[in-house]
């Protein structure tokens, strides 16, 4: 089987997609800002700001079970999980960077929905300012251009 990259796949046509943001509180601000820049690349893409739903939980963690309910709904393209883990003194930076990772995977598989990451796992507070509007951007790109991919596999 010979794969190519012909048609859809890697064009980024937003007009008629609906998208699912879920957004940790957690470092408020910076997440804030990933969202921000998230929402402003969707609207460049042509996304509908009517096909756009934003949901907020408590952190990175909670980041998961949110993006399952959303995705069990069968009304979303694709989702967003955004978040931002700042490592600490303690292990708890590993755990939850992992988790909320393998979390956001796993309800991509498990429903063939395509879930852009964008929860920035960083070493400070300066690392999480300087990559969070590229990042929103990215995963609003990565979102629409998986989820024309997925309509043209299907």
């Amino acid at each position: 089987m010979q794969i190519t990259d012909k048609g859809t796949a890697g064009e980024l046509v937003g007009e008629g997609l609906r998208i699912g943001i879920v957004r940790a509180r957690f470092n408020d601000s910076i997440t804030s800002k990933i969202a921000e820049a998230c929402l402003s690349e969707l609207e460049r893409l042509d996304v509908e700001p009517g096909d756009v739903r934003q949901v907020a939980v408590p952190g990175a963690l909670e980041v998961a079970i949110a993006l399952e309910a959303l995705a069990e709904s069968d009304d979303y393209d694709a989702l967003i999980a955004i978040g931002c883990v700042i490592r600490g003194e303690t292990y708890h930076f590993e755990l939850v960077a992992n988790e909320s990772g393998a979390g956001v995977t796993r309800v991509a598989l498990d429903h063939q929905l395509p879930i852009a990451n964008a929860i920035l796992t960083v070493e400070n507070e300066a690392q999480a300012w300087a990559r969070a509007e590229e990042k929103g951007r990215d995963a609003a790109r990565v979102a629409v251009e998986m989820a024309n991919l997925l309509e043209e596999l299907s």
